[in-house]
């Protein structure tokens, strides 16, 4: 019981994610409440780490010898790393974040790609990264791309890039919050097990899993899903310049949107592959710059790592 309670307070927390996606993950952690194993060599999560590592690689081969540097936001994003991060390959935001600020002192880097595959993770962290991004893109361009889908959190974080593009199979939106309360009452009852909570605070143990959840309780946990979400709503509009009411009307509704009806819908900046955002962010380096000068930033960065 402990462990399906661990599961309860999992799905209690506030979630910028696609909801099948977060279903996902429980029934993962169900298996492990179940006592089956759960391990990187699971054919439902080793191969999925796997090819996020494998992906990586190539993301950060496919724009070599460029002044471009890849940032991946991939998997499941969470705030520190944790079991959900370490079994299904995802993303940690304060991992990303340093990744983030070292790209952006390296004189070496012109430009910031971020490559997005993922449907998004915990509110935790992800308004303070998304912040971050939006007040360094005027230092460096900060382009995002969802390839081939950036949803929920993760749209959050790639609406705050200069530019967001999406690949032409591609989907991005899922403009939402949730939690979940699970009620065990009756399964404890059934089992013979009558919890008791002692507790000082009015409502400190306000929403357990061991009691139906009540009216206030509920009108609680409504109120704090609508505070991340305006968050979310306000950091949106800030990063893709534009109202609050059209993020909340016309960019799907906690949908996913597809290339063509996203770009209509202003969510996203065009339609485009991976290399191709590659090969605009190299033309926009060269118009901007003196020619030679990366060469020069390239040469002092190896000097200075050789000394």
């Amino acid at each position: 019981m402990k462990r399906h309670i661990l599961i309860s307070e999992f799905m209690a927390t506030p979630w910028a994610m696609m909801p099948e996606r977060l279903n996902a993950a429980s029934a993962m952690l169900h298996r492990w409440a179940m006592g089956a194993p759960v391990a990187l060599e699971d054919d439902d999560v080793g191969p999925q780490k796997s090819a996020f590592e494998a992906r990586r690689e190539r993301a950060q081969q496919m724009a070599a010898n460029t002044s471009i540097g890849v940032l991946p936001l991939y998997g499941s994003i969470i705030q520190r790393a944790n079991m959900v991060t370490e079994f299904c390959g995802g993303t940690s935001t304060q991992q990303f974040a340093q990744s983030f600020r070292e790209m952006m002192a390296d004189p070496s880097i012109g430009a910031i790609l971020i490559d997005i595959d993922s449907p998004g993770g915990s509110v935790y962290g992800t308004g303070e990264l998304a912040e971050e991004i939006l007040a360094a893109r005027g230092q460096k361009p900060v382009i995002g791309l969802a390839n081939s889908l950036a949803a929920s959190a993760a749209y959050w974080i790639g609406a705050s890039c200069r530019e967001l593009y999406v690949t032409p199979g591609g989907e991005v939106g899922s403009i939402g919050v949730w939690q979940a309360h699970f009620d065990y009452s009756e399964q404890l009852a059934a089992e013979g097990v009558k919890p008791t909570l002692i507790s000082a605070g009015k409502f400190k143990v306000e929403g357990n899993p061991y009691k139906p959840l009540d009216e206030e309780a509920q009108a609680f946990m409504q109120s704090r899903v609508d505070d991340y979400y305006a968050a979310f709503t306000k950091g949106v509009s800030k990063g893709r310049g534009v109202g609050i009411a059209q993020v909340r009307d016309d960019m799907g509704q906690g949908r996913c949107l597809g290339a063509e009806a996203a770009q209509a819908a202003g969510m996203v900046d065009g339609v485009m592959t991976f290399d191709d955002v590659v090969k605009k962010m190299q033309k926009d380096l060269r118009a901007q710059r003196p020619a030679g000068a990366n060469r020069a930033a390239i040469a002092q960065r190896d000097l200075s790592l050789l000394g």
